[in-house]
């Protein structure tokens, strides 16, 4: 069976609650769910040959902001677009009018800059100074030494959520910062493998990034971290429902023009409930009474969508999988891989 989101749960930030929505099938001509669409970008009707976001914006008269590929521009205007894979292999394009205005907007993200700024440092130099207590040039009790842990994990857990948090706060108002770059995933996949292979190990779950040998995939234009962290989301809720013994596949499914990066669980599925909830970053944190892990998986959502991408759930009766749908380039666009961004 196949999870996927509602059209409520997509990434809009502080925008009207309900979205414009256009069905592109398998087969035959877009069609309009509604007349919301039309409103949010001016319109009297669908422009011909509207299959595409670039090409539905574009023919609206909109240009993409550069540094999020959901956020698209008019003048004044500022809407939020971006499209979501069905099961069936069609998409839903969908738009959101942006609920502020630009100067309010670079007010809040300067105003985040300074609480990041600020909390960071302090939780920077609690994290130095306790590094510093245990270099083991200076003796130390045992009770000592393992509260300066204590300290030491609890301040590095301190700087990743307000790192999230923030980062959040940013996408939310269309500011987050990407720099996309061309490069192969193949290093990024590897990357968070490896920074995630302690945590797996501890709990007795095997992670493995299953490649087919046979299938080169192709390479995207991405920050590199952005996704990186992306993919270390997606495994870490996956770690987090995982039983011992059971088996975490990152695998690549390339694909023109989409390329499809799944992180499978081989075990006990999410039920249909947690499967419906995944990305929905506050309904899940008042049910699961902490933000962590829900803050975590929604910037990952965010961060994909600001490529362009997209991102689902889903479950059958051997596993569950969380899944990345980046474009991939042609080959006419390739050039010299970039370095991985660490």
């Amino acid at each position: 069976m196949e999870n996927v989101r509602s059209p409520g749960e997509m990434g809009a930030g502080s925008t009207a609650e309900a979205p414009g929505l256009v069905l592109v099938p398998t087969q035959g001509p877009p069609r309009l769910l509604g007349g919301l669409l039309l409103e949010h970008l001016g319109l009297q009707e669908l422009p011909p040959g509207a299959t595409s976001v670039e090409a539905l914006l574009g023919a609206s008269g909109f240009q993409r902001r550069a540094g999020d590929m959901r956020v698209w521009e008019r003048g004044d205007e500022v809407v939020l677009a971006g499209e979501e894979p069905l099961g069936d292999g069609g998409r839903l394009l969908w738009t959101f009018p942006v609920g502020w205005n630009e100067s309010d907007a670079r007010r809040r993200v300067r105003y985040l800059g300074m609480a990041s700024h600020d909390l960071r440092g302090s939780l920077a130099n609690i994290r130095s100074y306790a590094a510093l207590l245990l270099n083991g040039r200076v003796p130390l009790e045992p009770k000592v030494q393992r509260g300066l842990e204590t300290i030491l994990r609890n301040a590095d857990r301190s700087l990743s959520f307000s790192q999230d948090f923030f980062d959040s706060s940013r996408a939310d108002l269309g500011s987050l910062a990407c720099e996309p770059e061309r490069q192969s995933l193949i290093p990024l996949l590897d990357a968070a493998v490896e920074r995630q292979r302690a945590a797996a190990t501890a709990a007795n779950v095997a992670l493995v990034l299953d490649l087919d040998p046979r299938v080169a995939p192709p390479d995207v234009a991405v920050d590199g971290a952005r996704i990186q962290h992306a993919v270390e989301a997606f495994i870490l809720y996956q770690l987090s429902r995982s039983q011992p013994g059971e088996v975490i596949y990152l695998r690549v499914h390339p694909g023109a023009p989409r390329v499809r990066v799944e992180v499978r669980r081989e075990g006990v599925p999410l039920s249909d409930e947690d499967a419906s909830v995944v990305f929905r970053r506050e309904e899940r944190a008042f049910r699961e009474k902490k933000l962590e892990d829900p803050l975590r998986i929604y910037l990952a959502r965010q961060e994909v969508e600001a490529h362009g991408g997209s991102v689902g759930v889903e479950t059958d009766a051997s596993g569950s999988s969380l899944f990345i749908t980046l474009t991939a380039l042609p080959g006419a666009m390739l050039g010299t891989p970039a370095a991985l961004q660490a």
